[in-house]
């Protein structure tokens, strides 16, 4: 097997390795393999943007979820959850503050609150798009119908987020209730492709019996996938879930991820996640200058943010959204990088563009 080095030279080159090189890799790597690995993802993600971060508003607008993920700390079977929903009004009110702020991308994300009628969304989509025709709309809102998919895309989202969490089926099932499948999750991917979003996937690093094989697993999949857009973060435990006493997920290993997913996919979109920034004080910079590229930034009213807790001590759930802004956008310029005002769309690869004009 080929040394850590020679591996990185090979995916930089490939934008892939085999299952048994993934493992190798990820398998003891030193503080000089990171190094290395590191400086070549953010090398590339210069090439492709220059030294732009893009910014994503996050609007939270329901913590209801019919779901029961083992992991969530909004999962259904979470009676201390003090729930809520967004009206119509209230999720333009964020949008017109974020735009305010410079924000051309918003991302509406929340439980599978099947309250919410595919009409009730639809319009909610459209009443965004008309306000604000030059601005992106990303949804997170998890599994739906090709049909719900369809009519959220005609009234006029952009994007859709929906991690897979783990492609190894075994994996799967010791995250999530019988009720969810990995198949399920898969075709909801191949669904939005189909019909035309921008799509991202991700999945939580360290989560409870999760191994490096089943991460070799994940990043096959990612390529085989070939998303626009890729979150991971580490997995952080919940004190009302099943997993409270499970250990966090690895900071280093988060950030060597980030990195090899920037090689595999050179023009995807990554973000340095919320969960990057609440296990280490520096998180979102590390995960810029590990090859990330976006940043998102709470736009949610104040008094919902802490009732939107997927994980034990989240960050940021007192700020105002224009007191992220600019801590964000100090963050950035302090190791280099500058915070634009874009949409931020996912170019492909065989566009000829110059360096930055994404």
């Amino acid at each position: 097997m080929p040394n850590r080095k020679t591996l990185i030279d090979t995916l930089e080159i490939q934008g892939t390795l085999s299952r048994e090189e993934f493992i190798c890799l990820l398998n003891g790597y030193s503080k000089e393999d990171a190094e290395y690995l590191s400086r070549k993802a953010r090398n590339t993600a210069f090439q492709y943007f220059d030294n732009k971060v893009y910014t994503r508003g996050l609007i939270e607008f329901t913590n209801y979820c019919k779901n029961d993920c083992y992991y969530c700390g909004i999962r259904r079977s979470n009676t201390n959850v003090n729930r809520y929903r967004l009206t119509k009004d209230e999720i333009l009110s964020c949008c017109k503050q974020g735009y305010r702020l410079g924000f051309r991308t918003f991302v509406l994300q929340g439980g599978e609150d099947l309250r919410y009628s595919d009409e009730e969304l639809a319009g909610i989509i459209f009443a965004m798009k008309e306000g604000y025709p030059d601005c992106a709309v990303t949804l997170s809102i998890g599994e739906r119908s090709y049909e719900s998919y369809l009519a959220y895309h005609r009234a006029g989202a952009d994007r859709y987020l929906l991690r897979h969490e783990t492609a190894n089926e075994g994996h799967y099932g010791k995250l999530h209730p019988e009720s969810l499948s990995l198949q399920a999750r898969k075709q909801c991917l191949r669904d939005l492709k189909t019909i035309g979003y921008q799509v991202g996937t991700g999945f939580m690093v360290g989560s409870p019996y999760q191994t490096l094989e089943h991460i070799a697993e994940d990043l096959l999949f990612i390529k085989d996938l070939s998303p626009e857009m890729i979150g991971i973060g580490p997995y952080l435990p919940h004190h009302d879930t099943p997993f409270a006493d499970k250990p966090q997920g690895s900071f280093e290993l988060t950030l060597f991820l980030i990195s090899i997913l920037r090689l595999m996919i050179p023009n995807a979109l990554i973000p340095a996640t919320t969960a990057l920034g609440t296990i280490h004080p520096m998180g979102r910079e590390q995960g810029i200058l590990s090859g990330a590229n976006v940043v998102m930034p709470n736009l949610s009213p104040v008094s919902v943010r802490k009732k939107y807790e997927l994980y034990d001590n989240k960050i940021c759930t007192g700020d105002e959204a224009a007191e992220c802004r600019v801590c964000l956008q100090n963050r950035m310029k302090k190791i280099g990088y500058e915070i634009i005002a874009a949409r931020g769309d996912f170019q492909p690869l065989d566009m000829n563009i110059t360096a930055g004009a994404y």
